[in-house]
């Protein structure tokens, strides 16, 4: 009890005004505070135009990566079971709204007791699922309460999380302990999570569901001759950044340029993708390789005659299209891992391409699994990128086995649908 006043009464009033003063400058908090608005009326009306089915499986989850997680398990269970989808993040809601395996898609409203109560009292659910660790207090206490099943799936909580600090394992022990089930993606990540919870039969190993959805879109991807309409003229290795900040473009464009004045090795086409192609992030892009002298031109504006064969720089200003664009690579790098967090290293691994990322990968297991296998490299400046990529790109022997360690380290992965299934229609019957 004591945990639960400190959160509604300080915490959550807290991180309430921080949301919506940083809201002042964050386009994408923005966005979340207007999509939020009149969601129980978009809820209702979602609920009423659903599928009459008597078993309901609610998942929620923060943005894309955990979505994609959940992806498996609701295309498994929608058959036979109504499914009801909450995220957090904007940058999900399209994806949401256009996924054919959803009855009901909306925001997750703020998390205080009478919105977590009036949720379940709507939705019913027969369970509750948490994708990898978007966890809400008031929603995890209120299921409890009405003897609703809660699981997290893909579980992961790495070992410098502040859940694990002092005053965090207090606070978190008073929230994990209501939660039916943590299905964890490493022995690791499982042996965290037991700290948390009075009962060893609360957590189980299974596994990470995104393995099979990575796999799944990495085999079912299109050759470039279908992205390009036909037509294709790059004629240099291709070097794909994927899903870039600035603080990524900084690095890659420097070792673009140590190897551009590397005459031991022919430079390579960068396809730059940002990870949010706003018109700002394009023009700055474009600046900086107007300033450095190389030539580029825009994916909007590929034409089926257009010719690359003398274009250093490809600039991706649409979104959705970073699996096929990894197709068409000889080298890949992850971005988000000089920034603060890195994005998907399963995607490009899975189409068994050499991996590159930044030092910022405390958030991906996965990254860590590359590295220990021999499928990707961490660098940590332009000089060290730059000599990764001159290597690859003249031993192509090397270049192909580290890309092929990677894929086999998916395949060995896979599974992890089929045991989490086994756990979720046992609290769906």
């Amino acid at each position: 009890m004591f945990w639960r006043f400190v959160y509604n009464t300080i915490a959550l009033p807290a991180m309430y005004i921080c949301y919506h003063i940083a809201a002042c400058c964050n386009r994408k908090i923005r966005e979340g505070i207007h999509g939020r608005k009149h969601v129980f009326e978009k809820l209702i009306q979602q609920l009423r135009d659903a599928r009459k089915i008597e078993k309901t499986a609610w998942f929620h989850f923060t943005s894309v990566g955990e979505f994609e997680q959940a992806k498996p398990l609701i295309e498994a269970l929608y058959e036979d079971t109504r499914i009801v989808l909450t995220f957090f993040s904007p940058s999900v809601a399209s994806n949401v709204e256009t996924y054919p395996y959803a009855d009901v898609g909306v925001y997750l409203p703020f998390d205080t007791p009478l919105n977590a109560e009036r949720l379940i009292d709507l939705i019913k659910p027969t369970c509750l699922v948490f994708s990898r660790y978007d966890i809400w207090p008031n929603l995890v206490w209120k299921a409890s309460k009405y003897r609703i099943p809660t699981i997290v799936i893909a579980g992961t909580l790495h070992a410098g999380s502040k859940r694990l600090s002092l005053i965090g394992m207090s606070f978190s022990r008073s929230v994990h302990r209501h939660i039916t089930l943590h299905c964890a993606i490493s022995e690791e990540d499982a042996n965290r999570f037991q700290r948390f919870c009075p009962s060893k039969h609360q957590v189980v190993l299974t596994g990470d569901t995104r393995y099979e959805q990575v796999y799944r879109r990495a085999m079912s991807v299109e050759s470039e001759m279908e992205l390009f309409s036909g037509q294709t003229t790059f004629t240099r290795p291709i070097f794909i950044a994927g899903s870039t900040y600035a603080d990524d473009e900084k690095v890659i464009l420097k070792a673009y340029q140590i190897l551009r004045d590397d005459v031991a090795v022919r430079l390579p086409h960068l396809i730059l993708v940002p990870h949010e192609p706003t018109p700002e992030r394009i023009e700055a892009i474009s600046s900086e390789l107007n300033q450095q002298n190389f030539s580029y031109r825009y994916f909007s504006k590929l034409t089926s005659d257009t010719n690359l064969a003398d274009v250093d720089v490809l600039i991706v200003d649409k979104v959705g299209l970073l699996a096929e664009l990894y197709y068409l690579a000889d080298i890949a790098f992850v971005g988000g891992s000089f920034h603060g967090s890195v994005h998907n290293v399963m995607e490009p691994a899975a189409m068994a391409k050499p991996v590159l990322f930044g030092p910022t990968i405390q958030n991906s297991h996965e990254a860590t699994l590359l590295l220990e296998k021999g499928a990707a490299k961490l660098v940590h400046t332009p000089e060290q990128m730059a000599s990764v990529i001159t290597m690859w790109l003249t031993n192509e022997k090397d270049r192909s086995t580290t890309g092929n360690l990677g894929k086999q380290l998916i395949e060995e992965k896979l599974g992890a649908v089929e045991r989490t299934l086994v756990h979720l229609r046992q609290y769906l019957e």
